[in-house]
């Protein structure tokens, strides 16, 4: 038996959500005393990978084909299910996106394996195998009971502490049996969000609504994600108005974070946008209304003007940085 869990990248980088996925395989490897392996598909540099062991992979496996740089969904289930029976794994890893949800619908009906997502701790194993998952956008949990012989289970981010401190592993070449009519779908174009981080990886996020006026002023909610080493986002309102690009909007609609730290300037916090920010560890509101709903959420808030408060912030932790 093993725990096999899989691994994505972006430009040949790892992602955060995913070396997650290797702490907790590390944990619940450690709880079931089995081997844990990370399974990477695509171009990745050696070296790269074999960081994973520092997350707490024991072992890590590297489909190096550049076809598989895409991201064909089909294609990846083929190889993910493939590794599963090479490496007898009975417990299936992977952070939740929407490559992962889609790979693993799939891979749960070829491998006839459980399946649950969003999942936030290690399972109880003392009495079958029971996990907790965040249900309706975070303001509720479910524990659900796992009783395939196979089980996949799709970690939420941030859920879970990341390992840093493991051994070194090796990295060995796997055979994926993949053939040109595999690649039938074929990608035409991508278009990906842009800046210094990204706002589905980041672990820290600083967004802006309609309270900020314009796009005039933005640069104030940049300056001060810059300071944070944050992601920058905005209200629904905000990107219907053109004032910052769709990709950052956040939201129901739009993208869902559990960042450790979510700041919201001038936004009021309607339902819609509560429930995409609703699992972030800590929320810090400012806003000139003091009634406004945002504040019933947030872990700390600043009743004042953006305009006066955000560069003082800006400037007490550059001073912090420095």
């Amino acid at each position: 038996m093993a725990i096999l869990v899989f691994v994505e990248g972006d430009e040949g980088k790892i992602k955060k959500s995913s070396r997650e996925a290797v702490s907790y395989g590390a944990a619940l490897g450690q709880q079931l005393s089995v081997e844990v392996i990370a399974l990477a598909l695509g171009s990745f540099d050696a070296a790269e990978l074999g960081s994973l062991g520092a997350n707490g992979a024991q072992k890590i496996l590297h489909a190096n084909d550049s076809q598989l740089d895409q991201g064909v969904i089909e294609t990846y289930a083929k190889v993910w299910s493939q590794a599963i029976e090479q490496t007898g794994a009975q417990v299936l890893v992977l952070a939740k996106s929407s490559l992962g949800d889609a790979v693993a619908a799939r891979v749960s009906i070829t491998a006839n394996a459980s399946i649950a997502s969003n999942v936030m701790e290690l399972p109880d194993t003392s009495n079958g195998f029971t996990v907790k998952r965040s249900i309706y956008t975070g303001k509720a949990f479910a524990h659900v009971e796992l009783t395939g012989d196979r089980k996949i289970l799709a970690l939420k981010k941030n859920a879970v502490d990341l390992k840093t401190d493991g051994a070194p592993a090796e990295v060995t070449t796997f055979d994926a049996q993949v053939q040109p009519s595999d690649f039938n779908t074929t990608i035409t174009s991508t278009e990906k969000a842009t800046g210094d981080v990204l706002l589905p990886e980041a672990d820290i996020v600083v967004s802006g609504g309609r309270g900020m006026k314009g796009p005039e002023h933005w640069h104030l909610i940049e300056e001060l994600a810059k300071s944070l080493g944050a992601a920058t986002g905005c209200s629904k309102p905000v990107s219907d108005m053109e004032w910052r690009p769709h990709h950052e909007h956040v939201g129901q609609t739009g993208i869902k974070v559990s960042p450790t730290l979510y700041v919201a300037v001038g936004i009021s916090g309607a339902i819609q946008h509560l429930a995409g920010v609703n699992s972030s560890k800590v929320i810090v509101v400012i806003n000139k209304d003091p009634e406004a709903p945002f504040f019933k959420a947030a872990d700390y808030g600043i009743v004042g003007d953006a305009f006066e408060v955000v560069p003082k912030l800006t400037e007490a932790i550059n001073a912090g940085n420095s």
